[in-house]
């Protein structure tokens, strides 16, 4: 978080040249420029510039947004040489800004980043009034170039990076009222980037990656407190700050190259596309990411032979609570790994002689659940006190496993599940809140595989006898050959049962 804080108006500013941003927020050029000082002062940012008239066009040059880092003793400024906003006559503004817009950013003392701002055929306009509008924007390309970096007052030569999209185009309605509300939606054609980068302390020390993307699609919406401490997220959530927002890629693939005193480590990567989302509010946190049909290709370094490994789908999501409420709150967390194959050269490893069964493997695990939070998790000075005096931030209610999928090596284990938590009985789990609700289980082709495992060696007969043993305590014979299934219960009184079997 504290990352986000110190990022989050340089951020914006981008935003503000990448999609037309709700910063521009009026009929004329003169109230968009006051409200986007406005919307960048809401970041924590102190906002300068020169302004110049000349007829319907309003110049702003020589802009800087300093952002304070007070526990580092240092502050963040970012300059932009200028923009140009026009009043239309017909009660919209257009905004323009250089084909190459110089951008520094820097504490202006120990270092600075250059970047050029490019663009070919950028077109801004905002239409509405001024607690309603609407933001039309459009490009052949628009791209970002890094220019130079100095440290300490020299210029140091780490290499180049760029990121370059094609056939930009998108929307941006801004309300404006206790909260400002932004919802934009963007899309793309392809989207390339190429870096090649030295260490500045090692020269021997280089690194390149190269790829891209067919397409992008990016929908977000922002709600915003007119005044808004970065410096404390908690308090900003509390105000109404929220973020609910992600993108689609398509077909893409990245290129890498690390060498290091002449080791070399190279490889790439593919996909068919996939997506990516994140939310922030009072309600908690969502994350989530995904991937379809992804390759990896890994070769040279520290790697003693080509790796290489392919899926199906990848993906994570989760959902967490962040705000001290009485009643419980969802939770929720997703993992999926499809069909995943890797080459025979890994495989001959372990099974040269090709024992195991090398069907595509997948993993999968789907919990959710109900929770209560004692504490706000993004108030950073009551988690330190907490921490510091073992203060528990919470407590956990409800437990439903609604997917567990363990598919590999010829075996299979699924299972579902679904407790509930009595958190004023800490004794018959000593300590622990009493569970009570059940698992069910399903395993295939577990005494198969164990056979397997036996005969290659890597479990020693008496193991595999106890193993078999303890599966006969937990499990009973299933509906097919070489399967089993288990019903494990957790009562009220405290007791544990498998398969109608007392455990505990």
């Amino acid at each position: 978080m504290g990352t986000y804080r110190h990022t989050g108006g340089a951020v914006a500013a981008a935003a503000i040249l990448m999609t037309g941003s709700a910063a521009f927020a009026d009929v004329t050029a003169q109230q968009v420029w006051d409200d986007w000082q406005a919307y960048m002062d809401g970041f924590g940012y102190e906002v300068t510039a020169e302004t110049s008239q000349s007829g319907s066009d309003l110049t702003v040059s020589d802009i800087a947004m300093t952002f304070p880092i007070p526990e580092e003793e240092m502050s963040l400024t970012i300059t932009m040489s200028e923009m140009t906003l026009t009043d239309n006559g017909d009660g919209t503004v257009a905004i323009s800004v250089p084909a190459q817009l110089p951008i520094t950013i820097g504490d202006g003392a120990e270092f600075e980043v250059g970047i050029d701002y490019l663009s070919q055929g950028l077109n801004m306009v905002v239409a509405g009034d001024p607690n309603d509008m609407t933001y039309t924007y459009s490009a052949a390309s628009i791209g970002m170039v890094l220019t130079g970096l100095t440290a300490d007052g020299e210029n140091i030569d780490i290499g180049t990076a760029e990121i370059t999209m094609a056939d930009v185009s998108g929307n941006s309605r801004m309300a404006t009222g206790n909260l400002r509300s932004n919802a934009q939606k963007i899309l793309t054609g392809a989207v390339s980037y190429a870096f090649n980068l030295t260490d500045p302390d090692n020269s021997e020390s280089h690194f390149v990656v190269n790829g891209g993307t067919a397409s992008m699609a990016m929908e977000a919406v922002t709600e915003m407190p007119m005044e808004m401490d970065m410096e404390d997220m908690g308090a900003a959530v509390k105000a109404g700050f929220a973020v609910d927002g992600g993108y689609e890629f398509g077909p893409g693939q990245m290129n890498f190259n690390f060498s290091d005193r002449g080791n070399v480590t190279q490889g790439k990567t593919t996909s068919k596309g996939g997506s990516f989302v994140v939310a922030l509010s009072e309600n908690g946190i969502k994350y989530g990411l995904g991937s379809d049909e992804l390759t990896v290709e890994l070769a040279g370094g520290e790697i003693p032979f080509p790796v290489a490994m392919s899926m199906a789908e990848f993906g994570f999501d989760l959902l967490m609570p962040v705000s001290k409420r009485d009643e419980e709150q969802e939770f929720g967390l997703a993992l999926m790994l499809s069909d995943f194959t890797m080459s025979d050269m890994i495989w001959g490893i372990f099974d040269p002689a090709a024992q195991l069964p090398r069907d595509p493997a997948t993993i999968a695990l789907d919990v959710s659940g109900m929770a209560k939070l004692f504490l706000d998790l993004l108030d950073a000075e009551a988690m330190e006190s907490a921490g510091g005096g073992g203060e528990i931030p919470g407590e956990l209610n409800a437990l439903t496993v609604n997917d567990l999928t363990v598919s590999l090596v010829g075996a299979e284990l699924t299972g579902t599940g679904d407790f509930v938590f009595d958190n004023t009985d800490l004794t018959s789990y000593e300590g622990m809140p009493k569970p009570v609700g059940e698992v069910n289980l399903a395993l295939s082709g577990g005494n198969g595989l164990l056979d397997k495992l036996v005969a290659m060696g890597f479990v020693p007969e008496d193991q595999a006898m106890g193993a078999r043993m303890m599966l006969g305590l937990f499990a009973v014979p299933g509906d097919g050959e070489d399967t089993l299934k288990s019903k494990i219960e957790f009562t009220e009184s405290g007791g544990i049962t498998a398969n109608g079997q007392r455990l505990k």
